[in-house]
């Protein structure tokens, strides 16, 4: 963020956006779901697009923007300015800490990996006859899941994926992507979205929720919030994207999960563009 020329300019516009220093608040944040830091995430991933597609010849015909990266999406796609998506970010993100603060303060959403199909239903089938409540929050590919349950939970389910043969992740806290949040649905439709003006992308979106394509600022704006109350599917946003004769995927933005999965490997030429990417390609020696 502070080497790269195409980082500098989206986060010299994110402060006149904010109207405070970015980069000072995210360096002093200690929280990896704040406002800053989701601001941070979002002018990352467009400036690796922007280096994308300055640099390395990236020409986007359609665009995905799996959970945080759904404002990136919409931001680069012309569907919502820049500017607005920076402050919409930040406002999302306190709107979310509020909700949270006094609702649901007992779930989590716990991500894995290498659980068989079979084991996983069975389990969950063993929690609904328990009368517990669960929500699958993300399928990102197979035996690859997100679910969110109450956090009493927490330590049998990490014990159970481990009897299945799998391999505990990463716990969110606050959690995301449930049926159960439609009230934070609501809630950032009424205060945030209602001051923000969405259009149709430039490019088709494909929705990260069903591999649906979104052409219209109404389809733009009912993905945005389904975020909040509707899992991610990734292998439905493969199949749609495969359908569409996509062959060569440019994943850009921070570390993330969606460009090491097998069926995104399996389907696609996968080029990504990280910041860790980018900065070693910036210090390797010239050739002579």
């Amino acid at each position: 963020m502070v080497l790269d020329r195409y980082a500098r300019r989206r986060i010299a516009d994110a402060d006149r956006a904010l109207g405070y220093s970015l980069l000072d608040r995210f360096y002093a944040a200690d929280d990896d779901y704040s406002e800053y830091t989701q601001v941070a995430f979002l002018v990352n991933s467009l400036a690796l697009a922007d280096r994308a597609e300055d640099v390395m010849g990236m020409r986007a015909d359609y665009v995905a923007g799996p959970s945080f990266g759904q404002k990136a999406a919409a931001a680069w796609t012309g569907a919502m300015d820049y500017p607005d998506v920076v402050r919409m970010t930040a406002e999302l993100a306190r709107c979310e800490q509020e909700f949270f603060a006094t609702e649901h303060t007992d779930v989590v959403t716990h991500s894995f990996v290498r659980v068989p199909e079979d084991d996983f239903r069975e389990y969950l089938d063993g929690l609904t006859a328990d009368g517990e409540w669960y929500d699958v929050s993300g399928r990102l590919d197979e035996g690859f899941y997100m679910l969110s349950v109450r956090e009493h939970l927490l330590e049998g389910l990490t014990k159970a994926i481990g009897a299945m043969g799998g391999y505990s992740m990463y716990t969110m806290r606050p959690p995301v992507h449930a049926e159960a949040f439609d009230g934070l649905r609501r809630r950032a439709e009424e205060e945030v979205f209602s001051r923000y003006e969405i259009g149709a992308p430039a490019q088709t979106v494909i929705a990260d929720q069903d591999g649906s394509r979104v052409t219209t600022a109404d389809r733009m704006r009912t993905m945005m919030l389904d975020t909040f109350d509707k899992g991610i599917r990734w292998p439905d946003v493969v199949d749609s994207l495969l359908g569409l004769g996509v062959r060569k995927l440019y994943i850009t933005g921070p570390e993330n999960l969606f460009r090491r999965v097998q069926c995104t490997t399996r389907n696609f030429d996968v080029v990504a563009v990280d910041p860790k990417s980018v900065l070693r390609a910036a210090l390797r020696p010239a050739k002579r």
